[in-house]
């Protein structure tokens, strides 16, 4: 960790975004504490972050729900976020605007994203990738305790910020796999002919492959730095291996998921794409039976292992939040390496459950980034030394007051 290269928000601006009905805040490098009790808006402000960052909020799909409750009900309720980020000697400014797209219930109704970058209307897509963010959230935990689906969710999120062509692969993908399910079914009820599911397995091989090549080349380089943090943050006593699990029946040795470099997906996905192709015409006849893709990266998974367990089934949950944290660290890293930059770190409560040891060795490991917000509401978890380090912010009811360090 020793570049000083990364983005900073120099200003963020909220209005009726949750418990924030108003905030205008500018913001220096550096780690950011803030500090508070609970429900106070500690982490409504790191989630304000992601959602410019990503266009979606971290906590809910139901974009109503980041609306002010107090204004919730209004028939002209809005929230409006904007960002203003510095990064290679340039400022951009990013806009996000939330207003009703029905003339319903203001309460029931849905919501339009209007983006606007630098004053010019975007798409979600142009907006993915320019603030570069890391999140850990307590949940995060389930991304190693939980589903393999929570674990895609999160290979998924993390390689769209940094892979556009990703991000463009995995929207086809879905809609194509929809299109063959949906074609399966009509086999299934009508024993139609089989040949006609060829046209979709070639677009579902296209886009898939690239989408099994790119995780697996993230799991790779996740590896590498999720090794060396997690043997320091255990003080040398648990080795940490992620391995990448694609579900098609080669598996991942046939496939020869070995990388050298991040370039190396296009040629990767080219061998992919054969082997994936023929495991479709394996599975065919079950999949028609049961009107079901069975085959494909939207059932791939990925295992946190140490030497002698698997941490997904036979982990302590301390043990799994550590990889989890571990995960984060090791994906800004990756971020870094990629796009020549630190993310923006936000760690909420990133503290609980962890002893003295692995808290001092983990402040270590953020310390390099260029710019950190952690949340907490036991400022007694850290050292005076580091406090005196920090921008310390104390929250109450959506409202900041910054402290004497």
């Amino acid at each position: 960790m020793s570049s000083s290269v990364g983005m900073v928000i120099t200003h963020l601006s909220l209005t009726n975004f949750r418990n924030y009905a108003r905030l205008e805040l500018d913001l220096p490098p550096g780690i950011i504490l803030l500090q508070g009790d609970n429900a106070q808006g500690k982490t409504n402000l790191l989630e304000s972050i992601y959602y410019l960052a990503t266009s979606r909020s971290p906590q809910t799909n139901s974009d109503a729900e980041v609306i002010n409750w107090l204004v919730r009900g209004d028939a002209m309720a809005f929230a409006r976020l904007v960002v203003d980020v510095k990064w290679d000697g340039k400022t951009q400014r990013i806009e996000l605007v939330l207003s009703p797209a029905n003339n319903g219930s203001p309460l029931s109704a849905s919501f339009r994203k209007q983006i606007r970058i630098n004053g010019v209307p975007k798409r979600a897509m142009d907006l993915i990738g320019l603030l570069n963010v890391v999140i850990f959230r307590p949940q995060d935990v389930d991304i190693v305790a939980g589903t393999p689906a929570a674990r895609r969710r999160y290979l998924d999120a993390m390689l769209c910020q940094i892979d556009n062509h990703y991000c463009r692969a995995l929207q086809s993908y879905n809609r194509v796999l929809a299109q063959r399910n949906c074609l399966l079914r009509t086999l299934r009820e009508r024993n139609g002919d089989v040949s006609q599911l060829e046209f979709w397995d070639e677009r579902l091989v296209e886009h898939g492959s690239y989408i099994i090549a790119r995780r697996g080349l993230a799991i790779v380089a996740l590896n590498d730095f999720a090794h060396s943090i997690h043997r320091d943050i255990t003080d040398g006593q648990e080795h940490l291996m992620l391995r990448y699990q694609p579900n098609f029946s080669a598996g991942a040795e046939s496939c020869n998921l070995t990388f050298s470099n991040w370039e190396e997906t296009a040629s990767t996905a080219a061998r992919l794409a054969p082997i994936f192709g023929a495991s479709l015409r394996q599975s065919r006849r079950e999949e028609v039976a049961r009107g079901l893709t069975l085959t494909g990266p939207h059932r791939d998974d990925f295992r946190f292992l140490l030497p002698d367990i698997d941490l997904t089934v036979y982990g302590s949950r301390g043990q799994q939040r550590t990889a989890a944290l571990t995960l984060k660290l090791a994906e800004a890293e990756v971020v870094r390496q990629v796009k020549g930059h630190w993310p923006v770190l936000l760690l909420d409560d990133m503290m609980s459950e962890l002893d003295g040891a692995r808290r001092r060795r983990i402040l270590e490991l953020v310390n390099s980034a260029v710019q950190t917000f952690i949340t907490t509401t036991d400022v007694d978890a850290y050292s005076v030394d580091f406090l005196r380090q920090v921008v310390r912010y104390r929250v109450t009811a959506g409202r900041l007051e910054r402290l004497a360090s």
